[in-house]
């Protein structure tokens, strides 16, 4: 069962241009008038900046350029996982990039299993397992497996399972604890330019000593 209790510690790429707090994953025909609907009036009232694609991926098209830049731009990617998101290519393409962006840029990744089971997930069983059978004579099969099953051992939240399904509350405690990961990534980059300011300062403070010193030193005291 995925756990929320405990995520990774914030990386160090704070000092990196984003244009989104929060980019959604989703497949739109399973929660995009629902779950993913909710989640994302949520995230917004709570002055978090995300990013929702209202385009649907017709089958069989690969993943859009805005998608791909939109993807890289978001500090933290939020993938919902529901029981048709491998049915499609474009799904197991956006989240490939998502993870490929999580090991080379530090994107923070938050998977949501909405109405299926994180083991089965990762183990791709049942639907997933059925999705992946139609799959098998695509040349990207395998890096989609390895995409699932490391998205899935990531610390996230099974609705079904916070405050006895009840989703309201699910997405409460969803929005809450993205809410608190963008405030320590603030927190940590204003450190981080604090920290660069004392070091600036010190090196200006050092250049003019060293500046007097070599003025006084060509008064007849050799240079400095």
């Amino acid at each position: 069962m995925a756990s929320s209790s405990s995520f990774p510690s914030t990386p160090a790429f704070s000092s990196q241009s984003w244009n989104h707090d929060v980019f959604l994953s989703f497949r739109g025909e399973d929660t995009r008038r629902t779950f993913v609907d909710h989640l994302y009036s949520a995230l917004v009232l709570q002055g978090i900046d995300t990013y929702k694609d209202d385009e649907t991926l017709c089958q069989g098209e690969s993943i859009r350029p805005s998608l791909v830049k939109a993807i890289e731009e978001s500090q933290i990617v939020v993938i919902v996982f529901s029981e048709n998101y491998v049915d499609s290519p474009g799904c197991l393409d956006e989240l490939a990039h998502i993870m490929k962006c999580k090991d080379m840029r530090g994107q923070i990744v938050m998977p949501i299993f909405y109405d299926v089971d994180s083991s089965e997930v990762r183990k791709q069983k049942r639907k997933y397992g059925e999705a992946f059978a139609k799959h098998e004579l695509e040349n990207k099969v395998e890096s989609w497996r390895k995409a699932i099953v490391d998205a899935s051992n990531l610390s996230g939240w099974e609705p079904m399972n916070i405050a006895n399904g009840h989703e309201s509350k699910a997405i409460k405690e969803i929005v809450d604890k993205i809410s608190s990961r963008l405030q320590l990534i603030t927190s940590n980059a204003n450190e981080n330019l604090i920290g660069t300011g004392a070091r600036v300062h010190g090196l200006e403070s050092n250049l003019q000593l060293g500046s007097g010193a070599h003025d006084r030193n060509m008064g007849g005291w050799g240079w400095w």
